[in-house]
């Protein structure tokens, strides 16, 4: 499992006009079960991504498909974690 922080890097009014894209992207992976969770910072100031995958190269190359990696908007820190415990309307993903 992968925690993914964003920090963006451009002014937020430029992550705003990437949106929908940046959207698309998200939704893109949750179809495919690979995104679990997503969301934006408080303070506005970048995202994170709890996501499902089988490797940190897989991650990367997932990421390097966001519009935000394509146009440079943010920066990227990738936290590999195992889960040990969670609830239990999470099992699915866990597998």
């Amino acid at each position: 499992m992968y925690l993914i922080l964003l920090q963006y890097i451009r002014p937020v009014a430029a992550i705003d006009h990437y949106m929908a894209g940046h959207q698309a992207f998200l939704e893109k992976y949750y179809q495919e079960g690979t995104f679990i969770l997503s969301g934006r910072r408080k303070p506005r100031t970048g995202g994170l991504i709890l996501c499902k995958a089988k490797s940190r190269r897989e991650v990367e190359q997932i990421l390097a498909e966001d519009p935000f990696d394509k146009l440079q908007l943010v920066l990227y820190e990738i936290i590999e974690f195992e889960p040990t415990v969670y609830a239990s309307e999470l099992e699915q993903y866990m597998s």
